[in-house]
């Protein structure tokens, strides 16, 4: 039901521009404890060439950024491909990042699992989304 709601809340919302920059799309996604806002770079994502994502995690309540958690992104696609990486935590307050490689085109579900500690203790909670992915020699849009 939480992963139903996640895909929903992403796609009631979906892509906002960031700055200037047309390319530059922020994907926010909701949890029951937090906010995400998430970019890909480069954007569109491209089969068989890293993709950077950069999450900003924040308390869904208070507004404020989560300086110490940890979690994960992955993905799966139609054909049963797997990809993955755990988050790393960045210079900005609340930033997280993750890498991902794409070994085919076509549409992947993606994952974040994040808790707010380091404490296996506290639940992981889950958002989706559908990330499609463009072929190496297809052009940009």
């Amino acid at each position: 039901m939480l992963r139903r709601l996640a895909f929903v809340s992403a796609l009631a919302a979906g892509l906002t521009s960031c700055g200037s920059n047309p390319k530059a799309i922020e994907l926010r996604l909701w949890s029951d404890s937090y906010a995400f806002r998430v970019t890909v770079d480069p954007m569109p994502p491209r089969a068989l060439e890293p993709v950077a994502y950069r999450m900003v995690v924040q308390d869904k309540k208070t507004g404020q950024p989560i300086e110490t958690g940890e979690g994960r992104i992955f993905a799966t696609s139609a054909d049963r491909a797997n990809t993955s990486d755990g988050f790393k935590k960045e210079k900005e307050v609340g930033t997280y990042s993750g890498r991902l490689f794409f070994a085919t085109s076509g549409d992947w579900a993606v994952a974040i699992q994040f808790r707010r500690e380091k404490n296996p203790r506290m639940p992981l909670e889950r958002v989706d989304w559908i990330q499609t992915v463009h072929s190496a020699s297809e052009p940009g849009t």
